[in-house]
This record gives structure tokens, C-alpha cells and sequence, in this order.
């Protein structure tokens, strides 16, 4: 049996969203238990189905706008996120999954589920949406300003590892997001990286990515340092909602619209869904020695028991201990 530790009380939503998306999650797989870190009081009168469900009860919550996450993880030890974080470091539950604030999110990861000795940062990294239908992973998107070529180098391994045993990929690609296709293209650290990357026998490295293919991309994976990867994420997730807006508008702005769109409509159903992250589940937190998902702030019901989905896939394929065997043995360059 699978143990999953979640945040109930974490996201825009709380228990409102986590408790009903647990009890989703219970109905569709059968090896998996579920620990609710939250309010108790709060978590009852929903949860209707206590199936293979238990209760932490805390009444503390992350802020979702918390500005100084290294002081809350290391003072809210009683929040909900800690204590499944906690948790997971004892090994009472085999996963997290939480929608709280991503940076505490974090930090919570590395300092008390701890970094495995193997890698010297943790990324952040999403499961993307793609044009041919098959889902893309990218990191970092959050959790590094700043990284150097070899850095990228473990988070390509790790990536691979991944994609084979969450996204189900048997020779997953890996490919550097960069301003131009060509070798020389970008900074000084994205040409350092092109070449770090080229010589690294682990992977299968494919040469630059540009941000215009993010979304019909070459590689299966993506990396770049956490500065890059937050704006490129963001302005794909903004482009995506504001795109959709603008269509809603034209169809609405005239009768032939609302007409066209009565013809249209599965089709339009189809294409929305395709592009939903809903579907794919949460951001994984790349480097920690246990299996952490974190689901966006405002999942609904539904999408949070994709993320859960994904963590029970992750414990279930052993991937933490797969990372570990396919990472250099060499001594981490901690700085």
C-alpha cells in the first residue's frame, strides 16, 4: 500500500479542493492511503468517504503570499505543510502532494525532506502539455536563480529518469532552452552548458531548444536555469489563458460566432483539453530524497487528484532509487 501525505489546508482553495480530490483519488486506485494534514474540523462535513483516509489535524496554514519562506518553513513547524513534510522525512507517508505556496514548497523539501547527497540543487519541474498529445517535462522553473552547466547536467539525468517512469518514454531527449538553434547561441552559461551537455554520456542531449517550440518541442525535455524557465512558463501559461479569452470574446461578439461555435463546440471541448494542466498533474520537485508534487495554487478538485496520480506513480516505479543509481558516483561540487 501506497502512503500519500497531503497539505490539506495548502492552495487557493484549501480543504475545499484537496478533500474532495483525495476522495477522487481513493475511488481510482486501490493501493494507495491517504494522511490529511489539516483542519479536522474543516475536512469532516467533506469528507465523505473516509476510505483508507486518515486525519492530521493542524489549523495552521502556509500563507499563499508568504514573502520569507526560509523563515516560515524553519518557525511554522505545527503548519500543515510542514508536518507532512515531516512526515515524509520519517517515512510515515511516501510522497507529498500539496498546492501551498510553491517557494515554501521548496524550501520545505530541502531543508526537511532533505536533498539526496547525489545532487547539488533541487529544481522545479512541470509536466507540459504538447502539440503531438505527449506531455514535455521542463525545469528548472523556480527553484535556482542561478545554476552552473553541471547543475543542468543532473537535472537531465533526473529528468530522463523521470520521463521513463512517469511519462512512460523508454529514450527520452534532452534539450537546452536557449535564444537559437545553433551551438554558440545564448550567454556565456548557455554555451558552456551546450558544451557540458554535449559530452555527458548519460543523457541523449539534442542541441537548443527555442522558446517557440515549448510547446511543439523536439526534445522530450527541457532545461535551463530557474530565471529562464519561470518567465518562459509563465508567459505559456499567460499566452494560454489569454488566448482563450480572446476567443470566447469573438464568439461572442457576433450572431455567425455563436452560431459557428454551436458546430464547433467538441471540437473547441477537445482542444482545451488538450492544453489543460489539469490533466497532467502537478510540478515535481526534482532532488529530494522523496517523492514531492507540487499541484498549482489554484487546482480544482480534479486536478489535484492528477498530482496525486503522479505521486502515487513515482513511489510505485521507484524512481527516487533510480535517480540515485543513474547519477554519477563522483563526490557533489557543493558550493
Amino acid at each position: 500500500m501506497i502512503k500519500i501525505g497531503v497539505d490539506a489546508n495548502g492552495g487557493d482553495f484549501g480543504v475545499e479542493a484537496t478533500v474532495p480530490g483525495s476522495m477522487m483519488a481513493i475511488q481510482k486506485f486501490k493501493d494507495i492511503e491517504i494522511v490529511l494534514f489539516g483542519d479536522e474540523e474543516k475536512i469532516k462535513p467533506l469528507l465523505t468517504n473516509s476510505e483508507r483516509i486518515t486525519i492530521v489535524h493542524t489549523k495552521v496554514t502556509m500563507d499563499m503570499g508568504e514573502h520569507n519562506p526560509v523563515h516560515a518553513v524553519r518557525t511554522m513547524k505545527d503548519s500543515s505543510l510542514d508536518m507532512v513534510m515531516y512526515a515524509c522525512k520519517r517515512g510515515e507517508v511516501d510522497c507529498v502532494v500539496t498546492s501551498g505556496p510553491t517557494q515554501c514548497v521548496i524550501m520545505a523539501s530541502h531543508l526537511i525532506v532533505r536533498r539526496l547527497p547525489q545532487m547539488d540543487r533541487v529544481a522545479l519541474c512541470p509536466i507540459i502539455p504538447n502539440y503531438d498529445k505527449k506531455a514535455r517535462l521542463i525545469l528548472d522553473v523556480g527553484a535556482n536563480v542561478e545554476l552552473k552547466p553541471y547543475h543542468l547536467g543532473q537535472f537531465a539525468i533526473f529528468a530522463s529518469v523521470a520521463a521513463k517512469n512517469v511519462l512512460g518514454i523508454n529514450n527520452p531527449t534532452v534539450g537546452l532552452l536557449n535564444i537559437g538553434s545553433e551551438p554558440g547561441k545564448g550567454r556565456e552559461f548557455e554555451q558552456e552548458a551546450y558544451d557540458y551537455l554535449s559530452n555527458l554520456k548519460d543523457i541523449d542531449f539534442k542541441g537548443n531548444v527555442e522558446p517557440n517550440q515549448i510547446i511543439d518541442c523536439p526534445t522530450d525535455i527541457v532545461v535551463t536555469d530557474g530565471f529562464t524557465g519561470n518567465i518562459a512558463i509563465k508567459t505559456l501559461e499567460g499566452t494560454a489563458k489569454t488566448m482563450g479569452r480572446m476567443l470566447k470574446d469573438e464568439i461572442k461578439s457576433s450572431i455567425g460566432g455563436k452560431i459557428g461555435y454551436l458546430f464547433m463546440r467538441k471540437n473547441i471541448k477537445r482542444f482545451a483539453k488538450r492544453m489543460d494542466t489539469k490533466e497532467v498533474g502537478g510540478a515535481m520537485i526534482f532532488g529530494v530524497s522523496a517523492p514531492v508534487v507540487k499541484a498549482h495554487g489554484n487546482s480544482d478538485s480534479y486536478a489535484f487528484s492528477s498530482a496525486i496520480r503522479q505521486a502515487r506513480l513515482m513511489v510505485e516505479s521507484n524512481l527516487i532509487e533510480k535517480v540515485v543509481s543513474a547519477l554519477p558516483k563522483e563526490e557533489v561540487k557543493n558550493e
